[in-house]
C-alpha cells in the first residue's frame, strides 16, 4: 500500500530551493509592488491590444496577484508545492503579453526593439522551471500510481 503525499505536507526541500524560492517570492513582491507604483506605464506595454479590459486594471491586478504569490513564496512553507503549481501556471497565463508585446512592437523595460523583445520571450519557461524548482513542485506532486 502505497501512502500518497498532500500538497500541503510535502517533505522538506534542500537549502539551495528554499533560497531560490524565497528569491523569487521577493522578486514577485517587488515586481507587484512596481506595477502599483513607479512602473505602471511600463507594465501597460504588455497588456495586448486585443484584450477586452482597459489596461489599468489589469496591470493593478497583476500586481496585486504578484505581490500575493511572492508573499506565499515566502512565507507558506507548508504548502509550497502548490504554491509552485500555481505560480508556474501564473508565469503561463501572463506569456500572452509578453507574446503580445513582441507582435504589437510596443516599448517597455528597455525592451526596444524586436529583438530585445523576442530574446525575452525565452525567459518565460525559465520562471516557470524556477517556480517548479524551487518549490519541489514537480519532484514532490502527487503521483498516480
Amino acid at each position: 500500500m502505497t501512502s500518497r503525499t498532500s500538497l500541503l505536507d510535502a517533505p522538506p526541500t534542500s537549502r539551495p530551493r528554499t533560497l531560490a524560492r524565497w528569491l523569487l517570492g521577493g522578486v514577485l513582491v517587488f515586481a507587484g509592488v512596481s506595477h502599483l507604483t513607479f512602473a505602471r506605464e511600463e507594465f501597460s506595454a504588455q497588456v495586448p491590444g486585443w484584450f477586452p479590459v482597459d489596461d489599468g486594471p489589469v496591470v493593478v491586478a497583476s500586481g496585486v496577484v504578484e505581490i500575493s504569490l511572492g508573499a506565499a513564496l515566502l512565507g507558506w512553507a507548508r504548502g509550497r508545492v502548490s504554491v509552485g503549481l500555481v505560480v508556474a501556471a501564473f508565469f503561463v497565463a501572463i506569456f500572452p503579453g509578453n507574446l503580445a508585446q513582441y507582435l504589437e512592437g510596443n516599448d517597455g523595460f528597455g525592451l526596444d526593439t524586436d529583438r530585445k523583445r523576442l530574446v525575452r520571450l525565452f525567459f518565460q519557461p525559465l520562471l516557470v522551471a524556477w517556480a517548479l524548482w524551487a518549490t519541489g513542485a514537480w519532484r514532490d506532486r502527487p503521483r498516480r500510481g
